[in-house]
């Protein structure tokens, strides 16, 4: 009887230490894009131009910002939880990469102005901010780019294509971390 319960818990042990080894590989998280950002834009691709407006009302247009630049797009919208959950770290990054050079711009999905302003406030977001004013779905932008999720986050290069198109922010935070590395 000690004997097999040796081996059950030589098993265990066994089973656990594999366990452990896949969680570690996978740091513990999920790779959400193959389920959520199938239809965004694919690398290599010609970022599409957009006009929309500010929470202000003024005109917005994405190549006269874009030109040249690197650029993060952040689709989100305020009634959207992951959204919020997700603000912080890219004020984050924004506030890390933005004086490297990078340039953000969020795309709200909203269409009540009063609560895209607040949140915008209420997240201290300050990079530029655009907006159709139209439910999700109906939104040209979403159809352009392909999102059918948010947040989804697309990095376009300074020569105006796709460079990164994903529903993770950390992958976002790894392409920026090695791009104004490898700049020095």
């Amino acid at each position: 009887m000690k004997q097999k319960k040796q081996v059950f818990f030589a098993f265990l042990m066994i089973f656990f230490m594999g366990a452990t080894i896949v969680f570690a590989q996978n740091d513990g998280a999920e790779d959400l894009d193959a389920q959520y950002a199938t239809e965004l834009p694919k690398v290599g691709t010609l970022a599409p131009d957009f006009k929309m407006q500010t929470p202000d009302g003024k005109p917005f247009q994405f190549s006269k910002v874009a030109k040249g630049k690197t650029v993060v797009l952040d689709f989100w919208a305020s009634w959207c939880p992951d959204c919020r959950k997700d603000a912080p770290e890219v004020v984050r990054m924004y506030d890390a990469y933005h004086r490297k050079g990078v340039e953000f711009i969020g795309i709200s999905m909203d269409t009540d102005v009063a609560a895209w302003k607040n949140a915008i406030e209420k997240y201290a977001i300050s990079y530029p901010q655009a907006s159709e004013l139209k439910t999700f779905r109906e939104t040209d932008i979403a159809k352009a780019y392909g999102v059918n999720w948010i947040p989804s986050l697309v990095v376009i290069g300074p020569d105006g294509k796709v460079k990164l198109s994903t529903v993770m922010s950390s992958k976002v935070d790894q392409y920026l971390k090695n791009l104004v590395s490898s700049s020095k």
